[in-house]
Formats: C-alpha cells, sequence, structure tokens
C-alpha cells in the first residue's frame, strides 16, 4: 500500500521524500538507539558500583565481627587469663574481664562453666543459661567461633538493662513499609563470639564468651560509610550511606530523618523487604530510602541458627546522577536536531535544482493538455541531462502541432464511423452479457454439482463397506466384543459422521432437494443459539451486541437450516466491522393482508456497508464483495433456504453506514 501511494506522488514529493526520510527517520532512531544503549551501559555502570560499595561494606563488616572473635580467642587462650581462672576467685575474674573488656571494646564479657552456665559477667547479675547459643556450643566441643546473634529484649536483660535500653527504639511511620501492629523494635542485634578456655594440662576450664551490641553503634555504620564512600567518590551533590537492619528497621544508620536527627525507627520499603528476606536475594536497584531515590544495595544477615534476621545497606542518593542522565539527552538532542537540520537544508538546496526544471516541463505539459498547444518550456540553462530532455521536448511539441492538424481532419470522419458502430456493437454487447453470465452460472453450478456426486459417490461406497463389515464384526464377536464396544460405536459415530459430510456436500450442491424437519420454533431461541456459536468472532473483532426480543409468534422452519442462515449473516456483518462496532438482532411480529402474519429477524451492523451498484446482486450465486476467502454462495443459499419457506430476505445498506438484513418469515 504505502508504495502504490509513493508511485502514484509527485516527483517534488519524492524528491521531498528522498531527502527528508533519512533526517526524519534514520536520525530519531540512531538518536533513540545510541540514548538506549547509553543509559543502559550507565545503569549498568551504577548498578556495577553500588555492588561494589557492598562488596566493600560487607567485608568491613565480616572483617568486625571475626575482629570480635579474635579478640575473645585471643584473651580466651592468654596465660593470665587461664592462671586467674585456675587460681583465683570469682571476683578476680570479674575483675580482669571487666579491664579487658574496656580495652578490647566490648559490651560484656562472660565466662561459663563447662556446661554452659554463667560463672562470672562484667554485666549480668544472677544465674545464666547460655548452652542454647549455637557460638557457646562450639566452644564446647572445642572450637572458637563468632557470629550474628539475636537477643530478645528479655534476654538483653537480663544480660545486661543497658544493653535492652539501647537497643530499644521506637519505630517511625515509614511510607511502603510492610504493615505491622509493633510500636517499637527491642531485640538487639550482637556479634557473638565464644572461645574454650584450657589449662596447661589441655583440660577444659570452660568457655569465653563475648559480644558487641550493634543497635544504635554510630561508629559502626561511620566507619562503613567512610571506607566506601571516601571523600571525593560520588559526585557534588549526591552522599553515600550505610545502615544496619534487623528485620526491616534500621537500628544503625547515617541516614537523615531531618537535620541531624538520624533515621532511626524507620523501615524498608515493603518490596525490598520480600526480595531480601522473604527470597534471600541482594537487591541492586534504585529504591526510595526515606524521603529520596538511592541507588541502593541490599544484601541479607543470617545469625547462628542460619535464619534471616537482618539486612546490610549501602547506597547513594540518585538525583545527580539523574540530573547528569538527563543534562546529556538533552544535549544529545540538540546535537542530532543541529545536524538533521543542516542536512535537510543542505539536501533540500540540491532537490530544488533538480525539481526546478521538471516543474517547468510539467506546466508546459499540463498547458497542451488543456489545449495551448503554443506552450513551450523555454529550455533551462543547465547543459545537463534535465536541459537536454526540455529542449528535446520543445522541438517535440513542434513536430506535434504541425501533425495535429491532419490527425484532426482524419479524426472527425472516423468519428462519424465509430458512431455508428458503437450503435451497433452496444445492441450486439447487451446479449452477449447477458448469455455469458446464465452460461458461466450453469458451468459453476453444473461443476460444483459433478464434483460433488462424485465425492459422495466415492466416500459412500467405501463408508458403506466399512460399515457392513463393522456390523459382521459385531455379529461375529457376539459377547467377546465387549472389551472393545467402546471403539466399536467410535467407529459408528464416525461413519455416521461422514455420512452426514456427504450430505451437506449434496446439500451445498443442490439445497433445494435437501428440505430439512419443520418444526414451530421461536425465532428468539435460535438466535441465542446462533450467537453463541459466533461468540469466538465477536469477541476477537471487539463487537458489542444487542439483541432485541420482541417476535412472540413460532414458524414453522427447519431450526438447523434457520440457524445455519442466521450465522451467515452474523459473519458477513463481523467481517464488514474488523476494527469493532455494533451488532444489533432484532425480533418483532407483523400482520398482513388476508390474514397473513409472521416473523421479521433484523441483523444490522455498523461496518463498511455495501456500495449502491453491488446491492442488487448480493443474492447472485458466487457474487462475493470480500477480497479473500469469499465463495459468492452463503446470501444465495440462505435465500433458497429462506424462499422454501415461503419467506424472504431484505436488504439496505449504503457505504460507510453499516447494512441492515432483514429474515421475513411466515408464522
Amino acid at each position: 500500500m504505502t508504495l502504490r501511494i509513493l508511485g502514484n506522488a509527485s516527483v517534488r514529493t519524492k524528491l521531498l521524500l528522498v531527502t527528508l526520510v533519512p533526517f526524519l527517520t534514520v536520525l530519531p532512531i540512531l538518536f533513540f538507539l545510541i540514548f538506549y544503549w547509553g543509559v543502559g551501559y550507565y545503569d549498568r555502570l551504577l548498578t556495577f558500583k553500588v555492588s561494589s560499595d557492598l562488596a566493600v561494606a560487607h567485608e568491613y563488616f565480616l572483617h568486625v565481627r571475626d575482629r570480635v572473635g579474635l579478640d575473645v580467642s585471643s584473651l580466651g587462650n592468654s596465660h593470665p587469663l587461664v592462671k586467674t581462672i585456675e587460681d583465683g576467685s570469682n571476683a578476680t575474674i570479674q575483675q580482669l574481664l571487666a579491664e579487658r573488656q574496656i580495652a578490647l571494646g566490648l559490651d560484656f564479657l562472660n565466662f561459663l562453666d563447662t556446661e554452659g552456665h554463667l560463672r562470672v559477667s562484667t554485666v549480668a547479675l544472677g544465674t545464666l543459661d547460655n548452652s542454647h547459643w549455637p557460638i557457646v556450643q562450639s566452644a564446647l566441643q572445642g572450637n572458637a567461633s563468632n557470629d550474628i546473634d539475636i537477643y530478645t529484649e528479655a534476654q538483653l536483660r537480663r544480660l545486661d538493662a543497658h544493653m535492652a535500653q539501647q537497643a530499644h527504639l521506637e519505630l517511625v511511620d515509614t511510607p511502603n513499609a510492610t504493615p505491622t501492629t509493633k510500636t517499637a523494635e527491642t531485640s538487639g542485634m550482637v556479634i557473638h563470639a565464644a572461645t574454650p578456655i584450657y589449662d596447661g594440662e589441655g583440660r577444659m576450664l570452660g568457655v569465653l564468651e563475648g559480644g558487641v551490641l550493634l543497635n544504635q553503634n554510630l561508629p559502626f555504620v561511620d566507619t562503613i560509610n567512610s571506607l566506601v564512600y571516601a571523600e571525593g567518590s560520588l559526585p557534588e551533590g549526591s552522599a553515600g550511606t550505610a545502615t544496619l537492619f534487623i528485620d526491616d528497621v534500621r537500628i544503625a544508620t547515617n541516614v537523615r530523618l531531618f537535620g541531624n536527627r538520624r533515621a532511626l525507627g524507620t523501615r524498608a520499603s515493603q518490596v525490598v523487604r520480600n526480595h531480601v528476606l522473604n527470597d534471600g536475594k541482594t537487591w541492586l536497584d534504585s529504591a526510595f530510602v526515606v524521603h529520596d531515590w538511592y541507588i541502593s544495595a541490599y544484601e541479607p544477615i543470617s545469625d547462628s541458627f542460619g535464619r534471616r534476621v537482618g539486612m546490610l545497606y549501602v547506597g547513594y542518593l540518585e538525583a545527580p546522577f539523574r540530573k547528569a542522565k538527563e543534562t546529556a539527552f538533552y544535549l544529545l538532542a540538540a546535537l542530532f536536531a543541529v545536524i538533521g537540520m543542516g542536512g535537510v537544508y543542505f539536501s533540500l538546496r540540491v532537490a530544488r535544482g533538480i525539481y526546478a526544471p521538471l516543474a517547468a516541463m510539467n506546466r508546459t505539459m499540463t498547458a497542451v493538455e488543456m489545449g495551448d498547444m503554443d506552450a513551450r518550456s523555454g529550455g533551462t540553462p543547465s547543459r545537463d541531462e534535465l536541459g537536454s530532455l526540455s529542449r528535446h521536448l520543445d522541438e517535440l511539441l513542434d513536430t506535434v502541432q504541425a501533425q495535429n492538424h491532419e490527425l484532426k481532419t482524419w479524426g472527425e470522419q472516423l468519428d462519424r464511423k465509430v458512431v455508428e458502430r458503437t450503435m451497433e456493437l452496444e445492441a450486439t454487447n447487451k446479449l452477449l452479457v447477458q448469455a455469458q453470465q446464465q452460461l458461466v452460472l450453469a458451468e459453476k453450478l453444473a461443476a460444483i454439482g459433478e464434483i460433488t456426486a462424485g465425492v459422495a459417490h466415492e466416500i459412500n461406497n467405501p463408508v458403506a463397506v466399512l460399515q457392513g463389515n463393522l456390523d459382521v464384526l459385531r455379529d461375529t464377536l457376539g459377547q467377546a466384543a465387549a472389551p472393545v464396544q467402546g471403539e466399536l460405536k467410535l467407529m459408528d459415530q464416525q461413519i455416521q459422521r461422514v455420512n452426514t459430510i456427504v450430505t451437506k456436500l449434496l446439500q451445498f450442491a443442490n439445497p433445494g432437494e435437501f428440505a430439512g424437519y419443520v418444526e414451530a420454533i421461536m425465532v428468539d431461541d435460535v438466535v441465542t443459539d446462533s450467537l453463541v456459536l459466533v461468540r469466538h468472532l465477536l469477541n476477537q473483532c471487539d463487537i458489542r451486541v444487542e439483541h432485541r426480543k420482541g417476535a412472540t409468534m413460532a414458524v414453522p422452519i427447519n431450526r438447523g437450516e434457520l440457524q445455519q442462515v442466521l450465522i451467515n449473516l452474523f459473519t458477513n456483518a463481523i467481517h464488514a466491522m474488523k476494527n469493532g462496532g455494533s451488532l444489533t438482532i432484532e425480533t418483532a411480529d407483523w400482520y398482513g393482508e388476508n390474514d397473513t402474519s409472521g416473523v421479521d429477524i433484523r441483523v444490522a451492523d455498523t461496518g463498511a456497508g455495501i456500495r449502491r451498484e453491488d446491492l442488487p446482486r448480493v443474492f447472485d450465486a458466487f457474487f462475493t464483495t470480500k477480497r479473500q476467502g469469499g465463495t459468492g454462495l452463503g446470501l444465495s443459499i440462505s435465500y433458497t433456504l429462506v424462499a422454501r419457506y415461503g419467506g424472504t430476505i431484505l436488504v439496505q445498506s449504503e457505504e460507510d453506514s453499516g447494512t441492515e438484513f432483514t429474515v421475513h418469515l411466515l408464522a
């Protein structure tokens, strides 16, 4: 279609298209491809950076955890501690542990006996059974280890009331967070380490247990932030942040809520929580953090029991990078616009030099066509092919003008003879067209009848043999055929189906010989059943259906044949509304003269309609307006079926205004 339209366009239009298409299509496509690839690569760089930042934060987190474990292990293996445990009292042991706790920067140090029960603590009062911790169990088995553990509020209070107070954080209402009924976070995330203590002879004296509470441990996250986002590592206007979570609650962060207040107690969004804590995956993408968008990285934190209990986060403000990307987009767009406008201006100047001589020759030819035989292009100053063509055109017009006078004289003589012959030919041609139409129709019907009869004969013979042998097989086997009775019945059904198909073929070739069983039916029931059979076609074309039920009389007609007529009318309407529309089916009683009555079924669509010159032929056999797939038999057969019962089909249509068929039935 595009090539056909282009072929009918003027030379000027074609030149303009040749000139402008590369700049109006290729340049924009190239621009958007470069922008798409550039944005994708830019986003991958941002993701790669935040992934690298998370790797640094992760390594530091492991380093701090392992350092606590190493400090506890070194203290447990130290000679002063072993000597004090062997020789000193609990008070002496507590004094030594208190001194080492301060020196090592730990929040608590506990000496447990060989059963895991608390013997001496720097902070706890009373007795504690810590044997349930996997860290302690590993130490009791002779292995020093460290990990992350979550202490409940009750466990923190039994250990140290001050630690429970430090861990307590009031939750701040956070948009997009997972709904919760909690009002405060009271659990504590602890770097938990334990090591066995042996005497000089290798006997286990007990277990040394220590830990650091990470809730509100601001130096910890500030150190991560300074390591990951050193000064000058981010563009001006951006800022790096680091956060430690219990579940989705920020317990240590340098993200600001407002002013200098840190966003402690705020929560991560539900989508991030589900991705990291529920699915156990690392988040590397943009995320809304407290009050702005950040290029963010979250990874899950697991405790010594293997449960995902929190998250480690690093990220940096997205706005400066987004602004840089937008600036690059505008600069690239401006560059392409300048290149495009310059190219268009230059190409138009060249195209004008080609078009001007052609336009002059076209004006000359138009004037000649209008009767001005003296019109000339006058040549062009250019010495190229177009200039030579212009001069040859003027010479040719001189020759044509000289010969035109002679031709006019001959033409007048021929006109008189042509008029006489034309009248004779018109009369003969009318008779010929009518005879040809009748002959073609007769040949088509004869060919269809002959082919159909042959096909029916060739199919009926082997089908009859199959049915006969199947009956013989059933009689011969008798009761032995019971196991395959279902298969035999299926074969009977399929043979019957073949017979039905053959009958339909014969009905197609000569529908007048196959009158169906006549019964009094309500037409609205048949309309409803027919709509069900074409429902899939209606849905494909987004067609609205309105069924107005107004008929109250029953009409004598074969139900299947009426359904065939209606389905054909519905299908034609659907084909006329490929881009959607409305299909209205209305039934109504009618009363005529001489006590006649019946039912009208009106099928109206909002499709393309039928041309006025085609309306008289719509019920002719083999006439169709469909470019593909139409046989021209549907309406012809439908008309024949309705006429068999004394009815008729009427049509009203205007091009581009829809079509209405009325099936007029006698009661």
